[in-house]
């Protein structure tokens, strides 16, 4: 969850970073949502080297080609391997304190932004990944992001994504079925809060999507939803491709 953190002002996401790439590393960022009462995400693992990546990340990284797009680009550490395999990479986050890291590893483009709020270049690879699609924060507004990556594409592009079925997170049914109570919203729709030394971020929506309905609503806006791979736990790697 590299992105859509910088919302309100206070940049918890970015000063943690900072700490670690500055040799100041004491803790993690602790999370807070509406799944469990309180997790953590350990800042070493946003600085890892390909080696150290997912097998789906990985994949992604191998398929990107031409002028990239990093949305949600965090500590760098996609754009820094793509820049070092040769790909003109832009990495983008709506955190100062993160792209301030990204500059201090070495990557040449980048931008602080947030991806509505963008649309200067085309880009043959937008790139979303660590459940990247979950910027758009609620299932209502897929759509609307869909469409405004269509701006950021090249005639050929493509969108590289993964996200998470949290399906498994309840009850399954005596005929294979899960029971998901019915309040109104998708069940991927996730509230996040982060904490760093003591300070509170104001609370995000972040989206997990399984990929039936994933490609239910690309097709709605004239995107091929092609599922590239899947994980060991209910997660996946999706292209998304204009139709002619």
């Amino acid at each position: 969850m590299a992105q859509n953190t910088n919302n309100y002002g206070l940049d918890v996401l970015g000063e943690a970073l900072l700490d670690y790439q500055n040799g100041k590393y004491t803790e993690d960022i602790k999370t807070f949502s509406s799944l469990d009462e309180e997790d953590s995400i350990p800042l070493p693992y946003l600085f890892r080297d390909f080696n150290q990546m997912p097998k789906l990340e990985q994949k992604a990284l191998e398929l990107c080609k031409g002028r990239v797009l990093d949305i949600g680009a965090g500590a760098g550490s996609h754009s820094l391997f793509l820049q070092k395999k040769g790909l003109e990479v832009t990495a983008l986050d709506s955190s100062p304190g993160a792209i301030n890291v990204c500059e201090q590893r070495g990557i040449k483009k980048t931008i602080v932004a947030e991806i509505l709020n963008y649309e200067k270049y085309s880009y043959d690879t937008l790139l979303l990944l660590m459940n990247g699609i979950g910027i758009v924060g609620s299932l209502d507004y897929l759509e609307s992001y869909l469409t405004h990556f269509k701006k950021l594409l090249s005639p050929n592009g493509q969108i590289l994504l993964d996200s998470s079925d949290l399906i498994y997170m309840f009850d399954q049914e005596d005929d294979g079925g899960y029971w998901v109570p019915d309040n109104g919203t998708y069940y991927g729709q996730v509230q996040f809060q982060l904490s760093y030394k003591g300070e509170k971020g104001e609370p995000f929506h972040w989206l997990y999507i399984d990929f039936k309905t994933l490609k239910e609503h690309c097709e709605k806006v004239n995107f091929n939803c092609k599922l590239v791979s899947k994980g060991d736990h209910y997660d996946y790697l999706a292209k998304l491709t204009l139709r002619p």
